[in-house]
């Protein structure tokens, strides 16, 4: 039988290079664990393959385990067990999107570590800490990147070093400031001088985004070609790495003015981006080849190629937030028993971007309202609303003033009505108000607050001079004899009516 400090060794080993850790190693680890009745070695182990389900992309796998985990930690007290699934549950959080949640848990990583732990593991600890913070603030988290990049001077772990200084100068370009960004550069490019470390292709992407700040493109497209020539073949290069850096170089070589080679980069990149299913990178192709065009002065062409990435963009992002809701349920039924799972379940009916519910919950709420209010013999009413001229804020101001203005919109309508009616937002620029319990006349006197209140609401600060209305369909049922897509369809038919009649009005049913 492999002794324990075999197994332990075996399992440390995965835990300060994950990138090498093997998932039908750390099992087989936990296996001889369990059969030297070392619970936390097999708990630390199961850790190591909870990652690398996650490092796979099967979130939802993975989850179960590093709770289950937590759960034991929590009840024998192990320290570093516990540290170790909030670095984990951190990373987790972070592919779910939900940065706070991976905040809260990376510090509680970093809290938990005892203090004998191999300072790599520390480091590490430290690398996802800074990571999260900066986020919200670089100042907060430049103490965790200088004591990562000490830990790493210390135990002469290189690839640590470039790691860390590479984060920082990709958050110093993502704040606009070049002056910081570039001396991080520096500070790479003299530890590859001192070290012989190799700069990875995500080094270099981020060394050309920095070049591009400072205006200096020649040099950006310099640092990447060699990245995508004929003949390159490393792994990390020919991974999802290669479109990402496609794009930077198209980006640098349209602002150097090299236009037919900026064009050929970016149908590459769209080939590529295609192949490999990386359909947010093809639709910021999209983007790029409109600036292309308009540097051209082929404003028609750029437009429409503007438009086709708006469209593509939006349907993205709205894929993204349907997905990251999926995956929330999946992924964290597993928590804290039946409370948690009906906290997930809430947050799958709610839309991402305005907290509203949506299209499910009004899908699943409504055939029961309606059959309740037809056996108690209830009027029930419901409304469609939707933004006018949605489109032109969006194509005018961006789509992130649509955003706002629809999470703006979404807060003004919730105010305006009481319980038990619900808002809910459908997709896009489309609300539904269900009115239990309201006949005709009276869905309509909500309906016109509604209006009344999104118009008067003070757009300007957000806005400028483009005014928010909306349009609203009502429908009603006396009894509540109808079903709900007729209830809603003949809505959306007075909503059509309202618009084509001017829009900024309210429309219901023929009396």
């Amino acid at each position: 039988m492999i002794s324990a400090d075999r197994v332990a060794a075996v399992v440390l080993g995965m835990e300060v290079d994950r990138r090498t850790a093997d998932r039908e190693q750390a099992e087989a680890a936990e296996r001889a664990a369990v059969e030297l009745g070392r619970a936390d070695l097999a708990a630390r182990a199961r850790l190591v393959v909870a990652d690398a389900l996650a490092r796979g992309g099967e979130l939802a796998a993975s989850a179960p385990l590093l709770h289950e985990v937590h759960r034991w930690a929590v009840l024998e007290n192990d320290q570093y067990v516990l540290a170790r699934t909030h670095f984990l549950l951190s990373i987790l959080h972070t592919c779910l999107g939900d940065n706070a949640q991976a905040r809260r848990h990376a510090l509680m990583s970093v809290d938990h570590l005892p203090d004998h732990v191999p300072p790599l593991i520390r480091g590490a600890h430290l690398v996802i800490l800074a990571l999260s913070v900066d986020v919200v603030s670089r100042a907060d988290a430049a103490p965790y990147h200088a004591e990562a990049l000490d830990i790493a001077a210390a135990a002469g772990d290189h690839e640590l070093s470039r790691s860390v200084l590479n984060n920082m100068a990709y958050a110093a370009y993502q704040d606009g400031d070049a002056a910081a960004a570039g001396e991080f550069v520096e500070r790479m490019r003299r530890l590859v001088d001192r070290t012989g470390v190799e700069l990875r292709p995500p080094d270099l992407d981020t060394i050309a985004r920095v070049q591009l700040l400072q205006g200096r493109f020649d040099e950006a497209e310099r640092t990447l070609l060699p990245l995508v020539e004929p003949g390159v073949s490393r792994r990390d290069v020919e991974g999802n790495m290669l479109p990402e850096v496609l794009l930077t170089l198209a980006e640098a070589q349209r602002l150097g003015g090299a236009l037919d080679r900026a064009e050929a980069t970016v149908e590459r990149c769209r080939t590529v981006s295609a192949q490999r299913g990386m359909v947010d990178v093809g639709a910021r192709a999209r983007r790029e080849l409109a600036r292309l065009h308009a540097a051209r002065h082929r404003f028609r062409e750029a437009y429409e190629e503007q438009c086709r990435y708006d469209e593509e963009s939006q349907a993205l992002r709205s894929a993204e937030r349907e997905e990251q809701a999926r995956l929330a349920q999946l992924v964290f039924e597993s928590r804290e028993g039946q409370r948690e799972t009906v906290r997930f379940r809430e947050m799958a009916l709610r839309d991402a971007l305005t907290g509203l519910y949506n299209r499910r919950f009004v899908d699943a709420q409504l055939p029961a309202l309606l059959s309740r209010a037809e056996q108690r013999g209830e009027a029930v009413s419901a409304a469609l609303v939707d933004i006018d001229f949605f489109k032109r804020i969006n194509d005018t101001l961006s789509h992130e003033v649509g955003d706002l203005v629809l999470q703006r919109v979404a807060t003004v309508m919730a105010g305006a009505v009481d319980e038990p009616a619900t808002v809910a937002r459908l997709g896009g620029e489309e609300f539904v108000v269900v009115l239990p319990g309201a006949g005709a006349q009276e869905a309509i006197a909500r309906c016109e607050r509604i209006r009344a209140a999104i118009q008067s609401h003070p757009w300007s600060e957000l806005t400028g001079d483009l005014p928010v209305t909306v349009s609203i369909g009502v429908s009603s049922a006396a009894d509540g004899r109808i079903t709900s897509a007729a209830l809603l369809s003949q809505a959306d038919r007075n909503l059509y009516a309202a618009k084509r009649s001017g829009r900024n009005r309210v429309l219901a049913d023929p009396s």
